[in-house]
């Protein structure tokens, strides 16, 4: 009798032994279920998925901010695209003849590194606004992307420059050539060095951009035509290349990121209102008025 008792009560204990150990392993395998969803926290600037597998890493993806993402404030329009085409397509002065301008209305400069090209935009003298009026591939450029650094680095430079009517050379070597007025204050101020950083004909350059002797002669002539008219100056602003929001995110970790988000502000304001910015320097940034 007493040993059927035993027998009863190790067999119960067994039984309790199993059940715990099933419900133990029962919630293990929850959490590991649960561990294994995607968890995804969303505050106001951004958004961060966590992954857990079953392993015992964890591995933390970041999202940039959904402003970085979704903000294309500088898409090309359509119409814009089609502009863009005849300002390549047509020669000089068949597009002033299309926009009602003439030599000696007001210049604007744009330079692009990535896809080498300088635009030229006018102000007609009835419009309150710039019109583009020639795009022209510029031959040749040196250093890659990023600005100018010290003298004899190569690079070509990259910022917000101005030219005068004393920075015109039409005995330059290189046929034609103006300068751009580098360093300016905002290069002074990160300590940077150079000088003789030009425009000019011909295809080869250190520092300088070249845009091929024909090229250089229409443009020389509409920056002449209205530096003599004006006596003030031409704004040329150079960009890596455009810089809409997707394309600039694209290069977040490059070492010129901030450099170029500060270039984006100037690059903006013109593409909204097509009237060149007034630009500032205060400190090591540039402003934009």
């Amino acid at each position: 009798m007493k040993y059927i008792f035993n027998l009863l009560f190790i067999t119960i204990v067994i039984l309790l032994i199993f059940v715990i150990y099933k419900n133990i392993e029962l919630t293990k395998d929850n959490k590991i279920k649960s561990k294994e969803m995607n968890i995804t926290k969303i505050d106001k600037n951004r958004t961060i998925t966590i992954k857990i597998g079953k392993e015992k890493n964890l591995t933390t993806t970041k999202v940039a901010k959904k402003d970085e993402i979704n903000k294309t404030t500088t898409k090309i329009t359509k119409k814009e695209q089609i502009d863009i085409t005849k300002a390549k397509r047509d020669i000089l002065s068949k597009r002033l003849k299309a926009l009602k301008s003439n030599l000696g209305d007001p210049i604007f400069l744009r330079i692009f590194k990535k896809s080498k090209e300088l635009e030229v935009w006018i102000k007609p003298k009835k419009s309150k606004k710039y019109k583009l009026l020639k795009v022209y591939k510029i031959c040749y450029y040196s250093g890659g992307l990023g600005p100018k650094l010290k003298e004899g680095d190569g690079k070509s430079p990259e910022g917000f420059y101005s030219v005068k009517y004393k920075a015109l050379n039409p005995h330059s070597h290189y046929h034609l050539s103006f300068n751009l007025g580098f360093p300016n204050r905002y290069d002074r101020n990160h300590k940077r060095t150079g000088s003789y950083l030009m425009v000019h004909g011909d295809c080869v350059s250190i520092g300088c951009y070249a845009l091929g002797n024909k090229n250089i002669e229409d443009v020389y002539k509409l920056v002449e035509s209205y530096l003599k008219k004006s006596n003030k100056k031409v704004w040329v602003h150079i960009f890596p290349f455009r810089l809409e929001q997707k394309e600039l995110y694209k290069y977040r970790k490059n070492r010129w990121y901030k450099f170029w988000k500060n270039l984006k502000e100037g690059y903006d304001k013109f593409n909204k209102t097509h009237i060149p910015p007034t630009i500032k320097v205060k400190g090591l940034k540039y402003i934009i008025i």
